[in-house]
């Protein structure tokens, strides 16, 4: 009766699942908020009510709840105001671990009319967690013979944060022999290594302890710190010594193969693997010593039966030699008993000394194995090492097979080292050994790989043609054709630049030449590409980038652009004698077609009529009057400027200067011509300007004489007033009398004048137009 009467609940509790279902289906879209974890309680995550454009109470009326799959209740509804709050501060590590992104997955249920909401909650990850490295401290051990460069592993820090929050650099305290290397691994994750920057010193310094950090991406980031202890060891300065100097032993004749006879051991005082002591028989063949003895242990074994009939005694001399050539020696007395025994054997009967890499399963070798002996001291068993990619397969009775277990790489491994042990099952067990080499054979795989993208090369101007201006460089991991590499140039894109006459590349090893002397004046740099192509079938081939620079070399000496020096006549400066000290004469303009220090240009006085009345200026060639003139000195001066460049050998020029000294007016205004005359007017043009110059210069000496006559008769008149006379003669109109008593101010103008040098290249420059100097009265009135 009461499962009669509890059917109904159950039926009502599957269609309102049901329902929910349908309603799910119906209106699957899902909220979706993001928060950052570790935010306290109560934090509002987003308004529920709102976002659904639901009335304020409603989901109060509503009955609405929030489910999330879990014991914990992480979320809470305030119907009330329809805020999602946090009911406890969350962990994204805790909830998610390392899955990311991390989010949260909640189901708002409205019961009446029944609606179910998807609310998703994207947990962002904070910087809470610092890196943590699990040991307290590492030790490495380093001989204090590694050499520079030298790459050793250390142990990665943990850290929960993800992203940019988890462990992204390491670096390590600062010292003269070490540094740290960051690297990225498959996963994302970094590691470090340590790098040896400077050769160690045991004697120096036999321990060095360092601080590694690791620091995460976090702001601020966080860190964690491990002490790296590191030991130097030693190198060898000490001979081995036997304990003994004699060994005596009995051995059964028919004692096993390979069977303990006898352990000798030596000392080493020093230190790790220079402590090291190898072993090995001093004399002796398989015909009077039929013993081994291992290396590294000082195991004496047995390596072939012994025949009491033949042979009762044995005396084996043993070498004990350490990793830097010292050595000692012992002697081992062995008394053969008489006793009988066999051990197994392997022959070889198929051996392939060369395997094709890439190969899926290459057979290496067929042999088989016998042993005379019978019961559990006939059987035996194959084996090879674990680590090798090849196995063992028997064949049939007492025959087995050697192949490959997978395709192999020769780039990767070139050779193999196999040892075939074959063991019995007797007491005491004995076995045989068999090492074999197998070499794999080169299949093109590689593409030609240059050591740089991209190559720069300086070359200074003027070189020697088929001058080696350098070398690319590319390998190839392939062997044999595969790899033999040819350098080509490939086409160039720029049609302007000819490539074909400027370099060319030996193709067997890359080098580059210069065809031709190249200018800096006329093309500084240029790139082009170079490809390296294998020999293999199908070829393979890539590319690189090589960058020319053409570095300046001083081989042009200044030019002089005024004045000019290659004029018809000489021009003179008139240089008035009551200038001051200081008076700017003229400015020697001169250019230089190099660069840099090359063209740096400096200027010096190099001779002249009256040293010290006139001076240069070294930086810019301004040459001015370097003390007051007075009547003795002489009217006429010829000065030598010299025109120097920085270069290394400096190349220099020199220009002459005509000054004339004249007295009691200004210089006139000459204007230079704007453009050169025309060719086809240069003739008759030349004839007029002779004639035009000689009547200027005739006009010029008669108007001194006259002046210079006037001023002998009216000298004292001339002081009493102070004004000087006037030449005869047409002034600029730009020139303005501003003080008033005809005379003008001292200024500087310039003329932009236009030369042409001797190559046909037109040169623009400025020419001083000189200053006027108003009468002395004037002077003192504007003091």
């Amino acid at each position: 009766m009461q499962t009669a009467l509890a059917k109904p609940p159950q039926k009502r509790q599957v269609i309102f699942l049901a329902m929910l279902l349908f309603l799910w289906e119906a209106d699957s879209e899902a909220l979706r908020y993001s928060i950052p974890e570790e935010i306290e309680s109560g934090y509002s995550v987003a308004n529920l009510a709102k976002d659904l454009r639901l009335r304020v109470g409603e989901l109060a009326t509503r009955g609405a709840q929030i489910h999330h799959k879990g014991s914990k209740q992480l979320l809470q509804l305030d119907v009330k105001t329809g805020n999602l709050l946090l009911q406890e501060k969350l962990d994204r590590e805790v909830l998610c671990g390392a899955t990311e992104p991390c989010i949260l997955h909640f189901q708002l249920l409205l019961e009446n009319p029944v609606q179910l909401f998807q609310v998703d909650v994207h947990l962002i990850d904070v910087n809470d967690h610092s890196p943590e490295f699990l040991d307290r401290e590492m030790i490495l051990r380093i001989p204090e013979s590694a050499q520079p460069g030298t790459v050793f592993a250390l142990k990665s820090a943990q850290d929960l944060d993800m992203g940019s929050n988890s462990v992204q650099n390491y670096t390590i305290s600062p010292n003269s022999y070490f540094r740290v290397a960051t690297h990225n691994r498959e996963d994302g994750k970094k590691y470090p290594e340590l790098v040896l920057e400077k050769a160690l010193d045991q004697e120096e310094e036999p321990e060095l302890s360092l601080t590694l950090t690791a620091l995460d991406g976090g702001a601020p980031p966080r860190s964690g710190t491990v002490t790296v202890r590191i030991e130097v060891v030693d190198i060898n300065d000490n001979a081995p010594e036997f304990l003994q100097s004699r060994y005596e032993v009995q051995v059964p004749e028919n004692s096993p193969i390979n069977s303990l006879i006898l352990i000798v051991s030596a000392q080493d005082l020093d230190a790790g693997t220079h402590g090291s002591v190898a072993y090995s028989l001093f004399e002796g063949d398989e015909v009077s010593q039929p013993f081994v003895i291992q290396e590294k242990t000082g195991e004496i074994r047995l390596q072939r039966a012994l025949d009491f009939e033949a042979t009762q005694y044995y005396n084996v001399e043993i070498v004990a030699t350490d990793s830097g050539g010292f050595s000692g020696k012992c002697t081992v007395a062995i008394e053969v008993v008489d006793v009988n025994d066999n051990a197994p054997e392997l022959t070889m009967s198929t051996l392939s000394s060369s395997i094709p890499e890439n190969s899926p399963e290459a057979v290496v070798a067929i042999f088989s194995v016998s042993d005379p002996d019978s019961g559990d001291n006939g059987r035996m068993v194959c084996s090879i090492e674990n680590d090798l990619p090849f196995f063992l397969k028997p064949a049939f009775k007492n025959f087995y097979t050697l192949a490959t277990e997978r395709p192999l790489d020769r780039e990767s491994r070139a050779e193999y080292n196999i040892t075939i042990t074959v063991t019995d099952l007797g007491s005491p067990r004995l076995n045989t050994e068999h090492n074999i080499t197998v070499l794999i054979s080169d299949v093109k795989d590689n593409v030609p790989d240059f050591t740089q993208t991209t190559y720069t090369l300086l070359v200074r101007e003027n070189n020697s043609p088929a001058l080696h201006i350098g070398s690319v460089s590319a390998t190839d991991r392939d062997s044999g054709t595969n790899a033999q590499i040819t350098y080509s140039l490939l086409p160039n894109q720029d049609p302007h630049l000819p490539l074909a006459s400027l370099v060319s590349i030996n193709a067997d090893n890359g080098q580059l030449f210069a065809l031709r002397a190249l200018d800096f004046e006329a093309l500084q740099a240029f790139e082009f590409r170079v490809g390296a192509t294998d020999q293999g079938s199908p070829a393979l081939s890539s590319q690189a980038l090589v960058l020319v620079v053409v570095l300046d070399d001083n081989d042009n000496s200044p030019f002089v652009l005024y004045p000019m020096q290659n004029a018809s006549a000489p021009c003179t400066e008139l240089v008035p004698r009551a200038a001051e000290q200081g008076y700017l004469v003229t400015k020697v303009v001169a250019v230089d077609e190099d660069s840099g220090q090359n063209a740096w240009l400096s200027y010096q006085l190099l001779k002249a009529t009256e040293p010290g009345l006139f001076g240069v200026w070294a930086h810019n060639g301004e040459v001015r009057t370097a003390r007051l003139l007075s009547e003795r000195d002489a009217a006429r001066h010829r000065l030598v400027v010299l025109v120097k460049d920085n270069g290394e050998p400096p190349l220099s020029a020199s220009v002459t200067l005509h000054v004339l000294l004249v007295d009691g007016f200004s210089q006139p205004y000459l204007p230079l011509p704007e453009a050169p005359p025309e060719r086809a007017q240069g003739d008759s043009l030349t004839v007029y300007l002779v004639i035009a110059l000689a009547s200027v210069w005739s006009l010029f000496l008669f108007s001194v004489l006259v002046f210079l006559a006037v001023r002998l008769c009216r000298r004292h008149r001339v002081d009493s007033q102070g004004v000087y006379s006037m030449p005869e003669g047409h002034f600029p109109g730009h020139l303005v009398d501003i003080s008033g008593t005809g005379t003008l101010s001292q200024s500087y103008q310039y003329e932009v004048c236009l030369t042409r040098d001797s190559g046909n290249r037109d040169f623009k420059f400025l020419k001083p137009v000189y200053p006027i100097l108003p009468p002395q009265s004037a002077r003192e009135e504007n003091q």
